[in-house]
């Protein structure tokens, strides 16, 4: 029962949470990834669909069924959703770094610069709707430092925190076999199938993946 209890546990501790803040809506930025599809679950699941809101936010890395698989998510949740690109503020950056930068490779700078363009985006629909960013990073990302200061690692509370990412493979697993209202046709469960396996990745530049 061991998978039942984290996840009893950390519906628990967002509710909880939300509850001593005084604070009633979340939002989280929901990429297509396996760690951001659970969060999102384990919120609607705390809070209701109606105090979820989700932002897609698509990169020029991005491939197409992440944000496919996003969308249709936050479809089976119910939950509000918005897709925001950021490739229009990502070459505001880039082009006034430029001179400062010139005849210097792209490199975790650039891949730094997109994770922190959401985590405004992020914070900005808190501060004007009076919501709490929810984190998701978790905990094996968290151990190897896998992550940007200001970015990724923005919120209020990390959801996944104490939980690691072979432990999220088991927490899907337990969400999608529970029954949550009527998942579009031909998929199994609430998360969609393409979330779970495909390889992880933070998409930052072409071809990256979690594991290298």
């Amino acid at each position: 029962e061991k998978i039942k209890l984290i996840h009893d546990a950390l519906v628990l501790g967002i509710q909880d949470y939300f509850k001593k803040l005084g604070f009633k809506q979340a939002i989280i930025g929901l990429s297509g990834g396996i760690d951001s599809a659970v969060t999102t679950v384990l919120a609607v699941k705390a809070l209701g669909k109606e105090n979820v809101r989700v932002l897609l936010m698509p990169s020029q890395y991005s491939t197409g069924h992440s944000v496919d698989d996003a969308r249709i998510l936050a479809e089976n949740l119910g939950v509000q959703y918005d897709i925001v690109p950021i490739k229009p503020m990502y070459d505001v950056f880039e082009s006034t770094l430029q001179p400062h930068f010139e005849g210097l490779p792209f490199n975790v700078t650039e891949e730094n610069i997109q994770a922190r363009v959401r985590g405004m985006l992020l914070m900005a629909m808190c501060n004007k709707f009076g919501l709490i960013l929810l984190n998701t990073t978790n905990k094996s990302e968290m151990s190897v430092g896998y992550g940007t200061l200001y970015g990724d690692m923005c919120g209020g509370i990390s959801v996944l925190g104490d939980v690691y990412k072979t432990e999220i493979y088991e927490l899907v697993k337990y969400i999608n076999a529970l029954p949550f209202g009527e998942p579009a046709a031909g998929l199994k469960g609430i998360v969609p199938q393409n979330t779970i396996t495909k390889p992880p990745s933070a998409e930052l530049r072409p071809g990256q993946k979690d594991s290298d």
